[in-house]
């Protein structure tokens, strides 16, 4: 009789791919899935009973800031209680590596912890250290545009990038990709990109050609009042490059741009027909980053959820604040600064309408290492699955399932990952689709999921029982 390390025994197996759910056992040995179907004929050391839950793969989370938690909270217990068992960080322009800036940089460097601390010349420095910190998830990394900006430009960002500029950040993109970067971020609404014109990153993004598979990410430049023709400038970058293409957390803040994702998906649509184009999307209608001025007009209410200098007014709203203080918003945010914030600034028709596009893959975006997060970095996974899949049937459940694992691999070039099938690497989640669902709100952001009982990575039990477990098996991917 043939042997195994784990047999998953009598669950419903959604694949990843799209395909219908199926009933069937699923076996692991070696960190790698040995058989998907009947293993009554296969002996295991343990056995899980899986009945009347799917199984499925494990989830990867493809828009995170995750670079040093990885290495400053191992455990990542954030992302394991909700399935997540591979992390795609470095986005929106901040990555990890490759960061040689030395100082105090400009937004939105300062709404990640630890990142005067961790700054690595190389993906491979960084590489190296996710090895030692053992995390238990994976990471695939994509080097930052602000980050080799900074790197190249110091702290003088209020320019355009010379030609010799441009020619140095090339070659530290190269060597990124060459040393297993998933491709480049950029973060160009911010201060540390937002007067980089189209052609600097035309220029950086047309490394990514001689890649099979990178892409090129984008927090666009506006996702506001000119939500429209940044889409155009995205996409133009896309086919003049020749590079890949993803839409960072895709939305239309503020009132006067709801309904406008229905002009964008279009925009979408016709560039797909001749290249490649993604997106990804959370499923709130709130945002989180750097507390900006700029950022204020398009937001009903503000949350203050962190700020350097008045820490006593962690979790309050801003127009609280203001209030308290005799000030304007605008000034409140000056006293602040430096800060952080939830913006309460979409529309859920725009919502669904983005997470129903067929190329939307879902991501959290969120901000470890604050005590009041925006609850996304708890909840984005189950929330999905409990409230847009079981509640509001927006989704079908091995639709959700696709955009979370079998899309998300493909798009970031995880070899062997995202799908249920034998010699597939055994990154799983096994939850209970009656009862799966986000416990973290605003006001409590940090409460674990419900109903995920199982999470494997690579081959190794992560979360058994609901409870996390002390092996970290994660590793980095290249």
């Amino acid at each position: 009789m043939q042997r195994c390390d784990i047999i998953l025994q009598d669950g419903t197996v959604i694949d990843g791919t799209g395909a219908t759910a199926q009933r069937a056992d699923v076996a692991m040995e070696g960190g790698r899935i040995l058989h998907v179907g009947d293993c009554s004929e296969i002996k295991a050391d343990e056995v899980i009973d899986a009945s009347g839950q799917v199984i499925a793969p494990g989830f990867i989370d493809v828009h995170t800031h995750d670079d040093w938690a990885l290495l400053a909270t191992p455990d990542m217990a954030f992302k394991v209680t909700q399935g997540v068992t591979s992390v795609v960080a470095g986005n929106c322009g901040i990555s990890a590596a490759p960061f040689s800036a030395k100082g105090d940089l400009p937004a939105p460097f300062d709404v990640i912890p630890g990142i005067s601390a961790g700054r690595f010349d190389t993906v491979e420095a960084y590489a190296s250290a996710v090895t030692e910190a053992r995390p238990a998830v994976n990471v695939r990394l994509l080097a930052g545009h602000s980050s080799l900006r900074a790197s190249v430009m110091g702290a003088d960002l209020e320019r355009a990038a010379t030609e010799s500029e441009i020619n140095a950040m090339r070659d530290a993109l190269e060597l990124a990709l060459r040393q297993g970067a998933a491709g480049l971020s950029s973060g160009l609404d911010y201060p540390a990109a937002l007067s980089a014109p189209m052609e600097e990153m035309i220029e950086l993004a047309g490394v990514l050609k001689g890649h099979d598979r990178a892409v090129y990410t984008s927090h666009m430049r506006d996702e506001s009042d000119t939500v429209i023709a940044s889409v155009r400038e995205t996409l133009e970058t896309g086919q003049r490059s020749g590079a890949r293409v993803v839409i960072s957390h895709h939305k239309c803040a503020g009132k006067a741009n709801f309904g406008k994702s229905v002009e964008t998906l279009k925009l979408i649509d016709a560039a797909r027909c001749g290249h490649e184009v993604a997106l990804d999307v959370y499923p709130y209608v709130a945002s989180s980053t750097s507390l900006i001025e700029r950022f204020l007009p398009s937001a009903e209410d503000i949350k203050v959820i962190w700020s350097t200098p008045h820490p006593e007014q962690d979790g309050r709203m801003l127009n609280e604040i203001a209030a308290d203080w005799g000030v304007s918003r605008e000034m409140a945010v000056t006293r602040l600064q430096p800060a952080g914030a939830i913006y309460f600034d979409m529309d859920e028709g725009d919502l669904q309408r983005i997470m129903q596009h067929p190329a939307a893959m879902i991501g959290s975006d969120g901000l470890p290492g604050v005590d009041k997060p925006h609850p996304r970095l708890w909840g984005t996974f189950p929330r999905v699955l409990g409230r847009y899949v079981r509640e509001l049937k927006l989704l079908e459940l091995t639709q959700a399932i696709h955009k979370m694992t079998g899309l998300s691999a493909t798009q970031f070039g995880m070899i062997d990952r995202g799908v249920v099938r034998a010699g597939c690497i055994a990154d799983l989640v096994i939850f209970d689709p009656d009862q799966v669902a986000d416990m973290a709100d605003f006001d409590h952001p940090t409460r674990p999921s419900r109903g995920i009982s199982h999470v494997m990575v690579n081959g190794a039990l992560a979360l058994a029982d609901g409870q996390q477990t002390t092996t970290r098996a994660g590793a980095f991917l290249s």
